[in-house]
């Protein structure tokens, strides 16, 4: 674990695994949440800092099993082709208002499938019902959706470089996203 987010081994963790953008992406999504999110009323814009694209909500769980996480995304990362995923659309749901991405050889679906079972093994993840759809989280609300229908971010294809062990910290502002750490795509 990187220093800034070590934790004692009896403490528990809101933890999730998720792809981590390069930092000219972020910036774009930014200038575009700014242009096109910016008159969504009671709505929060994602801060910059926890743009990502998850891949699995852990949930609370031993700091203690950090480690094994880790090693189960070094060896997934190590043999994982990149994924090469392209803004499709804006969608709202109950609470979020998300990019929804398209996933080229589904080669990000490849990845979060062998990472829910290598979670399932360690016994720290229960798969979600639904199927998985690869997503940006860009703005969060309370309440009645704000019906938004912006453009689609003109960001091109993204191909992230990492995988990622996240903590979320919750705060009164909101979470707030650590990197336990991160590793390379494709070795």
């Amino acid at each position: 674990m990187t220093e800034t987010a070590s934790v004692a081994g009896r403490e528990r963790l809101r933890l999730f695994v998720a792809l981590v953008l390069p930092v000219d992406i972020v910036d774009r999504l930014v200038a575009w949440q700014r242009k096109e999110l910016a008159g969504a009323g009671q709505a929060r814009i994602v801060p910059a800092e926890n743009l990502h694209v998850t891949i699995a909500f852990i949930g609370g769980r031993p700091a203690s099993e950090a480690g094994p996480i880790v090693e189960l995304l070094r060896r997934l990362a190590g043999v994982a082709r990149r994924p090469v995923l392209t803004p499709s659309r804006y969608r709202e749901t109950r609470s979020v208002g998300m990019v929804v991405l398209e996933d080229e050889d589904a080669r990000a679906a490849t990845l979060a499938e062998d990472v829910f079972t290598g979670l399932e093994q360690l016994e720290v993840y229960e798969r979600e019902k639904r199927r998985w759809l690869p997503h940006l989280t860009v703005l969060r609300f309370r309440g009645r959706p704000p019906r938004l229908s912006p453009p689609v971010p003109e960001i091109g294809a993204v191909s992230p470089s990492e995988l990622a062990l996240y903590h979320s910290v919750l705060r009164p502002s909101g979470a707030q996203y650590e990197i336990v750490e991160s590793v390379a795509l494709g070795g």
